[in-house]
């Protein structure tokens, strides 16, 4: 299904009745397209996922997605909440939030120069999507506690299939970036894929640095078939 066929089944719908055609095309466009109809069959495997999982191991495949197609979001977390958490903090505020774009604005990892005003609702906007994602809790008025995630398993073995049905060899999987959003890094995601083989997801056999993967499931159908059970 693509951006334009989407939204116009949503304004069919009649289920919108308080939003405009514009501010829907938007939402549609700019929100749920770049996450979710990105790659072929994502919508419809969370379509699915979505009455089956817990609350919990859904949203980290909603949190998957978000970060993906939001890179400041996947920097804040990789470069700022894991860092610091590691580094023993309890909190993350607003003036961290603050610090992190303005120093990207500087960098050049912005298209254009960002206005203050943007500066200040893009910090809101990393702050607010990591307390729903569950990385932090308390009052957007002061700072937000730090609530390290504990990358589920049905989650796990989604991002490992995900990123296996894109093509990737298995170090490439074992070693994509997308683990770092949990706080994995390479030892921790190798741990993992023996977990998802304690559950027969999948067949990992290990000899030095040289890993390979037997796969269980050939499609994302028969996948989400199994997480959905």
């Amino acid at each position: 299904m693509t951006p334009r066929d989407l939204f116009n089944k949503a304004l069919e719908s009649g289920l919108f009745p308080r939003v405009t055609a514009r501010r829907l095309e938007n939402i549609v466009r700019e929100c749920f397209a770049p996450r979710y109809l990105r790659i072929p069959g994502v919508a419809l495997a969370l379509k699915q996922l979505a009455g089956s999982l817990e609350r919990g191991e859904f949203d980290q495949l909603l949190f998957l997605h978000t970060a993906r197609a939001n890179r400041i979001l996947a920097d804040f977390v990789t470069e700022v909440f894991w860092p610091r958490y590691g580094a023993g903090h309890d909190t993350l505020t607003r003036a961290d939030a603050l610090a992190f774009v303005r120093y990207a604005v500087r960098a050049g990892k912005t298209r254009s120069h960002w206005a203050d005003s943007t500066i200040q609702r893009v910090s809101a906007y990393l702050l607010g999507c990591c307390a729903d994602f569950g990385l932090l809790a308390g009052s957007s008025r002061g700072p937000r506690t730090i609530q390290p995630l504990r990358l589920h398993t049905k989650a796990a073995a989604y991002l490992a299939y995900d990123l296996k049905f894109q093509g990737l060899g298995d170090n490439q999987v074992l070693g994509h970036p997308d683990w770092q959003l949990f706080g994995l890094e390479w030892a921790d995601v190798r741990e993992q894929f023996k977990r998802l083989a304690l559950q027969r997801l999948l067949i990992l056999q290990t000899a030095g640095d040289v890993t390979h993967i037997s796969w269980t499931y050939k499609t994302r159908e028969e996948l989400v078939d199994v997480l959905a059970r």
